[in-house]
């Protein structure tokens, strides 16, 4: 927790997306202010889903969020301010960041 703001960055491998948004949602709901960010790989692509709750979005966005961390796996990514996703291919790239 920082600033009074939960949050939970992790890799779930084994998921695929919309079992993500599901995981996503799932977490988002039991948290009073947090954002959610879970990423998966396979067949050598990085999926990423972000979740922020609606009260945090007037200072933080999903899609934003996504975007941003989308690309630094050489992807493209965007979504709500409340839940967004999206993807890359530089599965090195995910492992060697501290989320």
């Amino acid at each position: 927790m920082e600033n009074g703001v939960k949050y939970l960055v992790t890799q779930v491998d084994g998921l695929d997306r919309q079992q993500m948004r599901t995981l996503a949602d799932s977490l988002r709901n039991k948290m009073e202010v947090g954002v959610i960010v879970l990423a998966s790989t396979e067949d050598g692509a990085v999926s990423i889903v972000a979740a922020v709750t609606k009260d945090l979005t007037p200072r933080l966005q999903a899609g934003k969020l996504v975007a941003m961390l989308a690309h630094a796996v050489g992807g493209k990514g965007g979504g709500r301010p409340d839940m967004a996703e999206g993807g890359g291919k530089d599965l090195a790239e995910l492992r060697w960041r501290s989320w």
